[in-house]
């Protein structure tokens, strides 16, 4: 999933201290011993959350229909000595659209919905505008997938702190926005989408989206503790110390509530191909369906593939074949739930501190990679040692295509090659990108913007610069994995009508939760430029790059995630205003 390299590369400027302990020793293992993998991982969790101040973890190992291990590390309550264990209840996040998706697969088993046929048979209220004349129509489909050009998120009210808002509104609110790209074209992972398929299911069912899942889902699999909630229960943690909780609008989304018992239940499920104690939760095929690559021809995709809810890249597992996974990815908590399909082995990782993000997604590659050894008796493959390719200077041509604004997954790059060399500045950080002589690039940290330096975790990226349907990207190379990085932004500037926009913001409507101390909107070297700090992360600044597409309208630059949405001017009473995925503007007085 995107939000992996982000974490890494994020990860990566933490200078971290190692672990008094050493790993356990590896042991000769024989088959079906799955000691040694709880021993080493039961090390590399306590390691993890000393590193990153993890307050509160579980973890379970399955094995087809046997769970071959789960424990609790740490605190779920850190205040009241509450230990975790198995059973502690966690926000699972985007855990969530497993279900949801699972959920409207059921509902076509039964034929109240054709996931290829448009959205709207089965949602008359749904509709969205869209600048796309030839385009494919938004179907449950390519919503499962993250490919229906649905924008990722309906920003007003999205987290509150009172979950009044209901995940309905979302499909009000959509009736106003713009399709962020043509269905069927562009990787855009989107709770919205998730939302609106929520609001097909209760139509469809006739029941509370909640209650659906637990009749159809949570009762049949014996998931006594989960749920979905408009209401986080659970404690979380930022540096060991309990943080104020915000509910995400989107129940569908991202509002399950769950435990690694429940979940193990949900896996034995999926390796049973749809069965669980007798009773048929999903037909054989659809949960096959689910497990199939539905972008392999998509053209940005690279091997970035994905199923119906499933992430189908991320972990990489050498000899393992596909693996599945969904991460849950929220401000204050991180999840991940991943399988080996064609063993039949499965792990997932709870927790409850917002700093966990990279250690849930290594914890559950490691724990694979183990599994798999120990389930085969097939020792995991050496890494290839690729002999590293020489640095050289950049060619004329290319400090030509790399000068400029960038779109990429750390956000808003501006790259400057006036030095001779590739000098990119992205999130507050700065970066130099190396040309090697294979035509690929490297990146170096540097240190206060000056020094170069190796960083262990950028040495395995590899870049390389691409033209693809008249778009020039950056697809970024990790172990096994090539995925989009980036693409450039077109100098086309903006309107000149936009101009006298410039300056400084604040938001018209009072919005229960986190919400931006400042928006600035500015010139920058010919790009319109929205910048935003907000009181909960005020070391980041957030940059958005934006490109005309009329008059008064100008859309956010780049492909996939939280790209395509539109900013509008629009008329309050006699005054100009400014509308951005339902969140108004005005501008500051001077």
């Amino acid at each position: 999933m995107y939000p992996r390299l982000s974490a890494l590369l994020a990860s990566s400027l933490l200078f971290l201290a190692s672990c008094a302990t050493s790993p356990p020793v590896a042991e000769k293992l024989q088959r079906g011993d799955y000691g040694y993998a709880q021993r080493y991982l039961g090390w590399l969790v306590e390691k993890e959350m000393a590193q990153n101040d993890i307050t509160g973890l579980s973890i379970a190992l399955i094995d087809d229909q046997k769970v071959i291990w789960q424990q609790g590390f740490g605190h779920a309550d850190r205040e009241n000595d509450v230990r975790a264990t198995p059973e502690t209840v966690y926000r699972a996040g985007s855990i969530a659209k497993l279900f949801t998706s699972a959920a409207v697969m059921q509902l076509a088993e039964q034929g109240r919905i054709d996931i290829d046929k448009p959205l709207a048979v089965a949602l008359p209220e749904f509709s969205i505008k869209s600048r796309y004349a030839h385009a494919d129509p938004v179907t449950p489909r390519n919503v499962m997938a993250h490919y229906s050009g649905l924008p990722s998120n309906y920003l007003l009210d999205l987290y509150v702190r009172n979950p009044s808002p209901r995940f309905e509104v979302v499909v009000d609110g959509l009736r106003d926005q713009y399709l962020t790209f043509p269905p069927n074209k562009v990787f855009s992972y989107s709770n919205a989408g998730m939302a609106v398929l929520g609001t097909a299911v209760q139509r469809l069912s006739g029941e509370p989206f909640g209650e659906y899942m637990a009749r159809h889902f949570f009762a049949p699999l014996g998931m006594t503790q989960s749920r979905f909630a408009a209401r986080p229960l659970a404690k979380t943690y930022e540096k060991h110390q309990e943080v104020e909780h915000f509910s995400l609008r989107d129940m569908p989304a991202a509002g399950l509530l769950s435990n690694v018992v429940d979940l193990s239940q949900f896996m034995k499920m999926q390796f049973a191909r749809g069965t669980l104690g007798g009773q048929r939760v999903l037909a054989a095929a659809s949960v096959d369906e689910m497990l199939k690559a539905q972008n392999a021809g998509a053209p940005f995709a690279f091997d970035s593939l994905v199923g119906l809810g499933w992430m189908m890249h991320g972990i990489q597992v050498p000899g393992g074949g596909p693996v599945a996974s969904h991460g849950g990815s929220l401000p204050d908590s991180h999840s991940m739930l991943a399988i080996l399909p064609e063993h039949k082995l499965g792990v997932v990782v709870l927790t409850n501190s917002g700093s966990s993000h990279a250690a849930v997604s290594k914890i559950a590659g490691e724990a694979l990679r183990l599994m798999l050894e120990a389930k085969t008796g097939v020792g995991r493959p050496a890494p290839a040692l690729a002999a590293g390719s020489p640095e050289r200077a950049p060619t004329a041509e290319e400090l030509r295509m790399f000068e400029g604004h960038f779109d990429t997954l750390v956000g808003l790059a501006r790259i400057s090659t006036s030095s001779g060399h590739i000098d990119a500045s992205a999130a507050g950080h700065h970066f130099r990108i190396v040309p090697h002589e294979d035509g690929q690039f490297s990146l170096k940290y540097k240190v206060f913007g000056l020094l170069s330096v190796r960083v262990r975790e950028f040495e395995d990226i590899r870049l390389s610069i691409a033209n693809i349907d008249g778009r020039q990207v950056i697809a970024g190379r990790m172990g096994g994995e090539t995925m989009l990085f980036g693409e450039k932004i077109a100098q086309a500037g903006f309107p000149e009508s936009f101009r006298r926009y410039l300056g400084q913001y604040e938001l018209i409507d009072r919005i229960d939760g986190p919400s931006p101390q400042s928006v600035v909107l500015k010139d920058d070297n010919g790009l319109l430029v929205g910048e935003a700090r907000f009181a909960e992360v005020p070391d980041i600044l957030l940059r958005i790059g934006f490109v005309p597409v009329s008059e008064n309208e100008v859309v956010t630059a780049g492909l996939g995630t939280g790209r395509g949405d539109t900013m509008r001017v629009f008329m309050d009473g006699n005054e100009e205003r400014l509308a951005y995925s339902g969140i108004r503007l005005r501008k500051k007085a001077n």
